[in-house]
């Protein structure tokens, strides 16, 4: 626990300093840390090569472009985001000052998740440094290599107080919960997740929670299936399976089910050749524990493609369950593995249902030839977010926010989303002391008179085509009494004139 305080509380002095806070510096920690993703690339890719079995390729577009692609991002448009927003005014606040100001919220706890052990920990970091916060930084200790690397790596590159690395399981994530923040980003299971908000609240810290769910995926009859699957396939069997949103199962017309379930099998074998497990390019259940929790929801479930399994190097082949029934295990709770379900529906009524009568996912995806049925679809359910005719890709639009909703999570990041949730958003007036009458509507004594003129003030809505003409009319009015009185200064002036000559003796007609 003293631990724990020690590096917390540093952390907040560190802040108090105010060195934080400075545009320049968090753009130099920014540029470092770009500088360190850049410069150890070969360490990262091994890390993850050691928890995950990631190849090469799949580690660096994974995770590693992704971070660059952040932090490129931000670099450029950090400047602007954290300028001060200019907002509309009402008539009696026309002559001040209002705008919304952008502030750090203080320490922020950002704890990451074991499958994408570095993206999941450096996307949020950079959104949190970008606001100008103190950042503890929690890798999972399931990726145990990621995590310690994560540990070596930053405190080289960046400031050691400001953004300390704690390491540890779940005694050491405990105790760290017990500390104030004033933010946390947990990314992990809805269990953990409940735990994580339950510390927060007994301080009264916001959380942004990224947990996950049963992300669904459904397919049109009029639909390009060879397309579609291999879409699909790419994205449900990416990282075996162990990704947040991943399409965990399949609806569709039982007419198409046979299809589907051939188009999946020939792109797996254009994806990993005839043999899977000796394919580079296909990954590994990261541990025993989740290896026995995934090859147990095969159990009673019709195996149409895959079902291979080898404890010893944790190998679950990509597999496919047709006719899977809504109430069995494999149904119940989200799979994270390559373990996917079919489950035959007649209509797209039936699939919309089917959807909401369960809990919200963190992503929906939905193939259609037709875009009003798939936009029927957005409108008649709720996810943190969805693909139309792909998977997964909403995740790499750094303009879309990312993030759940209900049981798959609260509050979201990416690009100006992460400044965003790292901020306070201060509202801000400024005003001076000149004008005192005007305020004498809201001083007492009160009276009917102060009553209407704060109504008109306040509540009236004025037609900006009319405002145009009457700003106009005004106008011609001040115009023409500015050249009225022109004429009339003129005209005192010639005769000014004339009284000189005639006193001078000249003559007045020349």
């Amino acid at each position: 626990m003293e631990k724990m305080q020690q590096v917390v509380g540093r952390a907040r002095a560190a802040f108090r300093s105010g060195r934080s806070r400075p545009l320049e510096f968090r753009i130099q920690q920014l540029k470092a840390l770009e500088r360190m993703v850049q410069e150890k690339e070969k360490e990262i890719l091994a890390a993850l090569k050691a928890d995950l079995n990631k190849c090469g390729y799949n580690a660096y577009s994974h995770e590693i472009l992704g971070v660059l692609g952040e932090l490129a991002l931000t670099i450029e448009k950090l400047p602007s985001w954290a300028a001060p927003q200019p907002v509309k005014k009402n008539l009696l606040t026309l002559r001040d000052e209002a705008y919304i100001g952008y502030e750090p919220l203080g320490v922020v706890l950002v704890i990451g998740a074991w499958n994408y052990p570095f993206v999941l920990v450096m996307q949020p970091l950079i959104g949190a440094i970008a606001a100008g916060n103190a950042v503890v930084v929690k890798p999972s200790e399931v990726s145990e290599n990621t995590a310690r690397l994560v540990a070596e790596l930053l405190p080289q590159y960046l400031d050691k107080e400001l953004y300390p690395v704690v390491t540890g399981g779940v005694p050491e994530t405990t105790e760290l919960l017990t500390q104030r923040f004033d933010h946390i980003l947990y990314t992990g299971n809805t269990a953990v997740g409940k735990i994580v908000m339950a510390a927060a609240a007994k301080h009264l810290t916001p959380v942004t929670l990224e947990l996950g769910g049963k992300s669904p995926c459904y397919i049109d009859k009029d639909c390009d299936l060879a397309v579609a699957c291999r879409r699909i396939t790419w994205g449900k069997y990416m990282n075996c399976g162990q990704t947040c949103i991943a399409p965990d199962y399949i609806l569709c017309d039982p007419s198409i089910q046979s299809k589907v379930v051939e188009n999946i099998k020939a792109t797996l074998k254009e994806f990993y050749g005839e043999d899977v497990k000796s394919s580079p390019d296909y990954e590994r259940i990261v541990n025993q524990r989740h290896f026995k929790r995934v090859k147990s929801l095969l159990e009673g479930q019709k195996i149409a493609h895959g079902g291979e399994t080898d404890e010893a190097s944790c190998f679950i082949a990509p597999t496919i369950l047709t006719d899977v029934s809504p109430e069995s295990k494999v149904m119940e709770e989200e799979i994270f593995g390559p373990v996917l379900p079919i489950v035959p529906v007649k209509s797209v009524e039936e699939a919309i249902e089917f959807i909401n009568g369960r809990e919200k996912p963190l992503a929906l995806y939905v193939f259609s030839n037709n875009k009003q049925l798939i936009k029927r679809v957005i409108s008649e359910t709720s996810s943190g977010g969805v693909t139309g005719n792909d998977v997964i890709m909403h995740f790499f639009l750094s303009t879309l926010p990312f993030g759940g909703v209900g049981h798959s999570g609260m509050g979201a990041y990416h690009g100006k989303h992460s400044f965003e949730t790292f901020s306070h958003r201060r509202a801000c007036l400024i005003k001076d002391l000149k004008m005192e009458s005007t305020n004498k509507m809201r001083y007492p004594p009160g009276s009917q008179k102060k009553v209407d003129w704060a109504k008109f003030f306040l509540l009236k809505r004025f037609n900006k085509a009319r405002i145009g003409l009457f700003v106009l009319a005004l106008l011609g009015v001040v115009a023409a009494v500015m050249i009225k009185s022109h004429q009339s200064v003129l005209k005192r002036k010639a005769l000014l004139v004339v009284l000189a000559v005639q006193r001078l003796g000249w003559p007045s007609g020349w």
